[in-house]
Formats: C-alpha cells, sequence, structure tokens
C-alpha cells in the first residue's frame, strides 16, 4: 500500500535530478536506458536473491531498484527478498537523499538557464 507512493516520490526526484543535469533533450535518455535497465536486470525482477552467491547478494542489496522490488513482489505474492521493514526504510532513505539533493541543486541554480 505504501509502495507504490514511496516508489512514485523516489522516481519523480530521480528524473528531477536527471533533468537538472541534462542539457539537451537527448542527454534526458541516456539516465533510464544505460542506468535504470542495468539496474532494474541486476535487480532481482527475473531472480530471486537468495539463488545468488553472497557476494553478489551484498552487491545487489546497494541497488534501490531491489528493495522496490522486493516490496511489490511482498504485495503480490507475499514472499520478498528483504524485511518489509527494511525495505521501507530503504525506500525512504533514498527519498530523503534525493530530496537533498535536488533541493541543493535547485537552490543554487545548477542547470537552471537565466
Amino acid at each position: 500500500m505504501l509502495t507504490l507512493p514511496l516508489t512514485a516520490v523516489l522516481f519523480s526526484l530521480a528524473g528531477l535530478i536527471n533533468a537538472v543535469f541534462a542539457t539537451t533533450f537527448d542527454d534526458i535518455s541516456l539516465i533510464p536506458t544505460f542506468v535504470l535497465t542495468l539496474l532494474t536486470y541486476l535487480g532481482g525482477v527475473f531472480y530471486s536473491l537468495t539463488l545468488l552467491l553472497p557476494f553478489w547478494q551484498a552487491v545487489s542489496k546497494l541497488n534501490p531498484i531491489v528493495y522496490m522490488i522486493s516490496s511489490f513482489r511482498y504485495g503480490f505474492l507475499g514472499i520478498s527478498d528483504v524485511s518489509l521493514v527494511f525495505t521501507m526504510a530503504v525506500l525512504m532513505g533514498f527519498i530523503v537523499v534525493f530530496y537533498l539533493l535536488s533541493w541543493y541543486l535547485i537552490k543554487h541554480g545548477c542547470g537552471l538557464r537565466s
């Protein structure tokens, strides 16, 4: 129930940060194409994290998409790779970091044209 709004806010803030640094319309598509696609494939969408070796499980837990997928999977299937409380805490932590970064960038005029 809380996963959808948190995911929407997180992606909105990430899009705002992407837009601040983009100089042309074509620059906007670089992050979703190369970064977001890779994070999605490595985020446990098509497999469970328990199938990975312990090293790759630890690396995968640095990916914010893992927590989104885990919470959506819990909502649909009732199972998850990461505890739901920790998932919500990580999503809120990423939201706070992205919000502060976007606030700082806009306050200092980064990417704004005069």
